[in-house]
């Protein structure tokens, strides 16, 4: 008896999607079928878990968003479940949550100083007033692609904002007129003179038990114009914005590469600049701010087991190779600009969907998401809290009997799978 196979369903024309689908004979549902396969826009997926109008999903059906994915992919609730995780950690005296003498996070400063206007306004301009040079960068909360993004170093072009868009108050607005504003990454690392941003991608399997991994095939975004902290040129976002959406406008924007470099490339040009040691530490930096990002908001997160989720991580390096957390894309653009970059998003969602639906056959929600590394591609695990739970109770119950933590160190890595990146 054959197998019966897979009925996709999906929003988008795309063909890294549809090549993937048909690559394993999927077949498409119609309108009255139903599916085990969706790859859905936000909009749907919010009308799926509606409860006026959506329904209760089978334990044959999986879909690419979490109900509440906006807890970390829209700007405001990103920054609003962070500083809640770490007052939460604060308050456990968890060593996570240590500060220094200026009263920065230790081990959690990986997001710029950021504020919710209007909400936060008067705080804002306290922080300003403490460094009235400093150029901050706003952004509105329900938007992508770098519409609405400005730069600001005064406070008289906050209120001419605020005047020009509503009134001359701080009237309460929707979350489509909320906007945050951050503390502009003024030292950001060049190359070529250039600006550049980090586009990682990570898939979450489970948010209770954290399960994600990180895809190997990242790339960098580069502004078309060198870079300069001038401020005659804050409104040029050649200079400031590295979206490609904005960039591939510019006169000096080659469609060929695309102003895109693999993370690889990237890579090689830190170890052979700044040495393999420092450049290991900044991506285990990286990977570090991913995991605490997530874990910030697994708490609130409808951890339904018909969701996985392929986020889209943007992360700016400054100068001194620190990594900051700029914002996380639910929706990560799937359109080609290069071939590369097809043949990239390609091998993206063919990895995924060998991981969320392994050997390419009807998904059962009632598995323990649990995949055999021949699954992974291009992935790695990132991060297993199940597994690094029970590695926890084992140094426990060891260091109890007297082994020492550099014998069960040696020991672990020759015989136990990886639970982290670390």
């Amino acid at each position: 008896m054959s197998t019966p196979k897979v009925r996709w369903a999906c929003d988008m024309d795309k063909s890294v999607l549809l090549g993937n689908f048909e690559k394993r004979g999927w077949v498409q549902a119609s309108q009255d079928e139903d599916w085990n396969f969706y790859w859905a826009s936000v909009q749907t997926t919010r009308n799926i878990f509606s409860v006026d109008t959506g329904y209760r999903l089978q334990d044959d059906q999986i879909i690419n968003h979490y109900p509440n994915h906006y807890e970390l992919t829209r700007k405001d609730l990103m920054v609003k479940n962070i500083k809640r995780y770490r007052k939460d950690l604060e308050k456990e005296g968890s060593a996570l949550a240590e500060k220094d003498e200026n009263g920065k996070y230790i081990h959690l400063d990986f997001l710029p100083i950021t504020f919710l206007l209007p909400a936060d306004y008067n705080l804002f301009v306290e922080e300003f007033r403490k460094n009235p040079s400093s150029t901050w960068i706003m952004k509105p909360t329900g938007k992508a692609r770098g519409i609405g993004i400005f730069l600001i170093n005064r406070l008289s072009q906050l209120k001419k904002w605020s005047r020009d868009s509503r009134t001359s108050t701080f009237a309460a607005p929707s979350a489509k007129d909320a906007y945050v504003i951050s503390k502009y990454i003024d030292n950001p690392l060049l190359i070529g003179g250039k600006k550049f941003d980090l586009r990682l991608y990570v898939l979450v399997t489970s948010y209770r038990p954290l399960k994600c991994y990180i895809y190997k095939l990242g790339f960098c975004r580069f502004c078309t114009v060198k870079y300069t902290p001038n401020t005659t040129e804050l409104d040029n976002m050649f200079v400031h914005l590295t979206n490609v959406s904005i960039q591939k406008h510019g006169e000096d924007y080659n469609p060929n590469h695309g102003g895109k470099w693999t993370v690889h490339n990237l890579k090689f040009y830190l170890e052979g600049t700044r040495g393999k040691e420092v450049t290991d530490r900044l991506f285990d930096e990286m990977y570090w701010c991913i995991v605490h990002s997530l874990k910030a908001v697994s708490g609130v997160m409808a951890n339904d087991r018909h969701c996985f989720e392929c986020y889209g991580y943007d992360i700016i390096i400054d100068d001194n190779l620190k990594p900051w957390l700029i914002e996380v894309n639910a929706s990560p653009s799937l359109t080609s600009t290069t071939a590369n970059d097809r043949i990239m998003k390609y091998s993206l969602i063919n990895d995924t969907i060998s991981i969320v639906c392994p050997g390419g056959e009807i998904a059962d929600v009632r598995w323990n998401k649990v995949p055999s590394k021949d699954c992974y591609g291009n992935y790695e695990l990132l991060y297993d809290e199940e597994l690094a739970q029970s590695d926890v109770l084992e140094r426990d119950s060891k260091s109890r009997i007297g082994m020492t933590s550099l014998a069960m160190r040696n020991r672990d890595t020759k015989q136990r799978p990886t639970t982290t990146w670390k």
